[in-house]
Parts: C-alpha cells; structure tokens; sequence
C-alpha cells in the first residue's frame, strides 16, 4: 500500500460548495466507542480470535526487500498466535487502483486489470517462496471488496461526514498526490523551461482545479488526541506513538477523498455520482475491513484487529483510517505496529543506484528461512536498518549453522548418542539441591532457559522479534558452553556413574533444543520442523502448551524420555561463505566436527 500526501484544504484557495444535507453530530463521544470495543475484545478473547494484516503493496513495481519484511512481521505474529491456540486471520494482498497504474498499463500495452494480475501474481509467488502462511490474499480489484468501500463510503455519507466541494491547488501524476504550497518549488526540465516540483519527489506538478467529495477530518481531532492519551500502546513503538500526537497538536484540515472521473477512471466509481472516482488511499484502506467480512460479518474479527505497517505510511493508519472508522461507529484497531526502513550498504534503495535487493533471489540464495531469520534478527522496529549480503551470509553461519545446527549435531551424532534415543535424566547426576556433578553454570543455564519461554513470548507481543531471537541466541551459547564444559565424549560409558551423567547430559541437552525448535516455529518454520523431527517430537507436542522444559528436573514425568529420535535429515542449516555469499552455493558443514 502507498499513500500519496493527502490534500488539505487549507493553503490551496479551496472553495467549497456545500452539499445540502444536514450535517449531524459525526459520532457519539469516544469514550462510548472505548466501553463498546472493550465489550467486544473481551467477548472476542474468550474464543481466542486474533486478526493480522500487512498493508496492501502497490502493484506499481516488483516487490522489494521492505515488503518482504512487513510480511514476515506479521507472518511471525500469526504463527505464534496459532502456537498459542488462537484462531488467527492473517491478510496480505495487492492495492490495484490508481492513476500510475492506469498510466503504467496503458506504456505496457495492457488492459489495467491484466497488467495489475501479473505484479500480484509476483507478490503471491514470493510470498509463498518464503513461507508466508496468509489466510486471505486481498486484491481492490475484487467485487467483494468494490461492494465494502461502496458501502463504507454511503455509510459516511449518511451520516454527513462526506460533502461535496471544489478546490485548486498543485497536484503531482506520478505521486497521486495534491501538494501544500510549501511543498512546491522551481526547477528546470531537460529542455531547460521553467517547472514547478514537489521538493520530496522531484517529480513535475500542476496547477489544476477540480470539484469533488471532502471528508470532515477536522470534527476527529479531539477524539483522536483522546485515544491516542488514553490507550498508549496503540501505536508501537512508542517514538510513533510520540509523532502523531505531535502531529495532532495541529490543524487537521478536511480530506479530499474523490477524484474526477474523467481524471482517474481506474477506480471505484462514487456511489450515486459516475463523475467521480473515490480515491485511491480510502479505497485501499477499506481493505482491512472487506477481509473481516463487512459490512456483515465482521464483528468477530474487526474487534481484534492488529495491522502491520511501515513507517511512511503512519498518518494515514494511524490519523485518517482512525477517523473514518470512528465516522463509520466502528472500532478502532487494537495496535498500529509500525516498522521501519532498509538501506543497503548504508544507503537508501534506488534504481538509479542500482543496489535494490531482489528478495526472492536472496529467498533462494539464502534460503526461506535464512531470509526470514536475518530480517527479523536485525529488524528493530524504532529505527532504520542495513542490508548486505555478507551480514546475512555471518549472521545465518554463526547463528543458525554453527552454534544451533553444531549444538543439534553433537547430542544426536551416533558417536555420543550410540542409541539414538532421548536418553534418561538422573536427579542423583543433577539434583535440584546444588550437588552431584553440575555446577554453578549449570543451575543458571537451567534457570535461563525456564524462563526463557516468558521472555520469549513478552517479545513477541510488542513486536521485538530481535529482542526474543537474542533471548534465544544467549540460551544456545550457555547450553553449547554446558556440552563443552562436561566434554561428555571423553567419559567412560563402561563405568555406570559416567554413563548415567552422560546420558543426564544428553536429556538436558535435547530438551533445550526442543524449546529452541519449538520457540523459533513464527521464525524459521523449515528449520524448526527439520530439529523437532530429529528429536522425535510430534506435531501435537509442538505448541506454546508444551513449553514444559525438563519435567524430570521438576519430578514430574517426560513424555520423551525414551522415546527414538526420528531420522537424520543432514545438517541443520548449511554454512555459506561471508565474503562470497554472492557468488556460492551453500556449503554442508561437517557433522560432529566438535565430537572427539
């Protein structure tokens, strides 16, 4: 989804001509929306539903690294609210409406719709070639969606929050965008004649003139601010919370929300009025609400709903979708997680630089779960991240193969675990009183990792994906210093005493990996399966529910204690070469390099 600068009325010699119906009170005070919506969220808790979106990207270009990043943002949080029981909706999809794609299909020689298929299909097909596990993939082309803005806007309309005008100001093609006169300025074409342009773009303007449909954004500032002060986790993290109540603290202009139609046919007609088109930006947002099923069906999902979004398109989530909603008596979301951007090599993504990173080709030079890893390891949401090719390759060789793939490697390797079984545990070898054969280090990797699930988890619910994989990373360091610590391939299996601390050192072992494997599903689905069938773990024995770490250190009884482990697949993540991560293939590690 993009979202052009919206035009406001102030600044550009607007007149308006007033429609003649009445205007009402747009909406009852907010704090009666605030007691219906906690009503519902609770009613909706109690049967565990849960509703995740990424924008909609615009088919005006291939997709890139940042879209990759929204969706696996949010592929996470739904994979995890799965593991957690909750029946979860997941949306993602194209935004297809527009005067650029209207522009672009006609230089391609396509009609509008074909053209807008084949960019979609390229989302779909990366989507898929990285794991995205959506529920629903929404295009504004489909009819469903047509009959939800319709009936979105005539809900508007009713109640009087939509009047008709006319204005003149500076409007930009290529940004689909009006322009304040501030943001203009004089330049020269290649032909060296004098142009005005938007100081952001660089793109050309022109002065045009145009009567068409306005929103009463002004009537929401107060109500918005109200919001905003009163549920401070709305919008996360809390630097963009801070930016639109800053942006709040000004004037709030109304919204133009419609276009001529003999200007922009690629749209959805207004309804009542086949002069206009309903703008780009509110069609598109309505697409949050066609996928929870409004106008009829949506009370189940809008109650919950959580949107993902990056950091350019804040005001528009975060300011003027609140306030239609509050228009259209709906709840407002939950939580606006915002994310920020991708440089490469320190600089921004430019065509002209010629240093846009294809994702799917990186998805299959690093693999799915590479990709996935990296983004959300480096990914912190508050600021501004780089993207090279060698700090995937470091990241995923010390991370996923070297330190998770060696740990898995060396306690199932036939060597040290002959059986190839989850061995037993011996409170004689490790008791919980401070003695036997552990030490001190071993009682505080213990306690790490028994807390580790709740740490876990506090992460992932603000959307710190970085600070839950470093929570992780930590765990495998410690259990990867036990094993090396005890050296449990130097003791001598034909003594009993050595055999049974072996063994307890295996069990311990294994049963840290199995809350690694289980905790990193939203992360690296491929690479979690692959490590919980070695263990042996069932499919049923993966949830959140699960995350008993080492029941016979507690008394109780383990499930896997005993148990074979399933077959071995090979490595766990192939290493690959930093500085040539370009130009090589992965490369297998040796397995149980470590073992002696």
């Amino acid at each position: 989804m993009r979202f052009p600068f919206l035009f406001a009325t102030r600044g550009c010699r607007a007149v308006y001509r007033l429609h003649q119906k009445q205007f009402l009170s747009p909406v009852p005070p907010l704090w009666e929306h605030r007691s219906s919506a906690a009503l519902s969220t609770q009613l909706c808790k109690d049967d565990r539903s849960y509703y995740i979106t990424t924008p909609i990207f615009y088919v005006n270009a291939s997709p890139h690294l940042g879209h990759l990043y929204s969706a696996v943002l949010a592929d996470c949080l739904h994979r995890y609210k799965l593991l957690q029981g909750f029946n979860s909706k997941f949306a993602t999809g194209t935004d297809e409406h527009g005067l650029k794609i209207q522009q672009a299909a006609e230089a391609a020689g396509k009609d509008p719709l074909t053209f807008c298929t084949g960019v979609s299909k390229q989302f779909r097909h990366l989507f898929s070639s990285c794991n995205i596990s959506y529920t629903d993939y929404i295009r504004t082309t489909e009819q469903r969606h047509r009959e939800a803005v319709e009936h979105f806007w005539s809900v508007l309309w009713n109640k009087g929050l939509i009047y008709k005008g006319s204005y003149e100001g500076w409007y930009s093609t290529q940004d689909e965008s009006f322009l304040m006169p501030s943001q203009v300025g004089d330049a020269l074409d290649s032909l060296g004649k004098e142009i005005k342009v938007s100081l952001e773009s660089g793109h050309k303007v022109e002065w045009m003139k145009e009567e068409n449909y306005m929103f009463r954004l002004s009537a929401f500032q107060s109500q918005l601010l109200d919001w905003l002060r009163g549920n401070p986790q709305a919008v996360q993290p809390e630097r963009f919370h801070q930016a639109v109540l800053k942006w709040l603290q000004e004037d709030l202009p109304d919204l133009s929300v419609s276009r001529q139609r003999s200007r922009l046919q690629w749209g959805i007609p207004v309804p009542g009025d086949d002069e206009q088109t309903i703008y780009v930006w509110l069609d598109a947002l309505v697409n949050y609400l066609t996928v929870a099923g409004y106008p009829d069906k949506h009370n189940q999902w809008w109650h919950v709903a959580r949107h993902v979004i990056g950091k350019d398109i804040l005001k528009f989530h975060a300011i003027y979708w609140p306030a239609f909603l509050l228009g259209a008596g709906l709840p407002l979301p939950q939580v606006i997680h915002v994310h920020s951007h991708w440089t490469v090599g320190g600089k921004k993504m430019s065509k002209s630089l010629g240093n846009v990173v294809d994702p799917l080709e990186r998805s299959q030079m690093f693999t799915a779960d590479g990709m996935r890893y990296f983004l959300l390891r480096q990914g912190v949401p508050d600021s501004d991240c780089d993207y090279t090719d060698d700090k995937v390759a470091k990241l995923l060789n010390a991370e996923l193969a070297d330190s998770l793939g060696g740990l898995l490697n060396r306690c199932t390797a036939p060597a040290l675990n002959p059986a190839q079984v989850y061995p037993s545990f011996c409170p004689q070898s490790f008791p919980r009183a401070h003695g036997g054969r552990a030490v001190h280090e071993d009682y505080h990797m213990l306690d790490a990792i028994q807390k580790l699930p709740a740490v876990v988890e506090k992460h992932y619910e603000a959307m710190h994906i970085y600070k839950a994989l470093e929570a992780i990373s930590v765990c495998v360091r410690l259990t990867n210093g036990f094993v090396q610590r005890h050296t449990p391939w130097k003791l001598d299996r034909k003594n009993n005493e050595d055999q049974r601390w072996v063994d307890t050192l295996i069990h311990i072992s294994l049963e840290c990996l199995r809350i690694y494997g289980t905790l990193l599903q939203p992360i690296v689905p491929e690479t979690s399966n692959k490590l919980l069938s070695r263990l042996g773990v069932q499919p049923h024995e993966r949830s959140w529910a699960g995350l008993n770490f080492l029941a016979r250190y507690q008394g109780m009884d383990c499930p896997f204690e005993g148990r074979a482990l399933g077959s071995d697949s090979g490595v766990l993540f192939s290493r690959l070469e930093p500085h040539n991560a370009d130009k090589q293939k992965p490369k297998k590690t040796k397995k149980s390099a470590n073992l002696k």
